[in-house]
């Protein structure tokens, strides 16, 4: 996961919570439906990134590019 991506995931669940918050303390349900919804949206922006990160790694190691592999030289 990219720095920029993983901070903007963490940036909306933080959001989120304290949207939450507010709605639990202020007693406004739409408030913490707002929280809880940007609290997933950062959910799901992690989930992609991992998807790809994992899709990335399946495919270094199809291809031979895994950088935790030992190389083989000359054959």
């Amino acid at each position: 996961m990219s720095g920029a991506e993983k901070a903007r995931s963490n940036t909306e669940k933080a959001k989120g919570k304290l949207k939450e918050a507010a709605g639990t303390v202020t007693g406004d349900e739409r408030l913490k439906d707002e929280g809880r919804a940007e609290q997933a949206k950062g959910h799901a922006r992690e989930a992609k990134e991992d998807l790809k990160d994992a899709g990335r790694s399946v495919t270094r190691g199809v291809r031979g590019d895994d950088p935790d592999k030992p190389r083989r030289r000359g054959i």
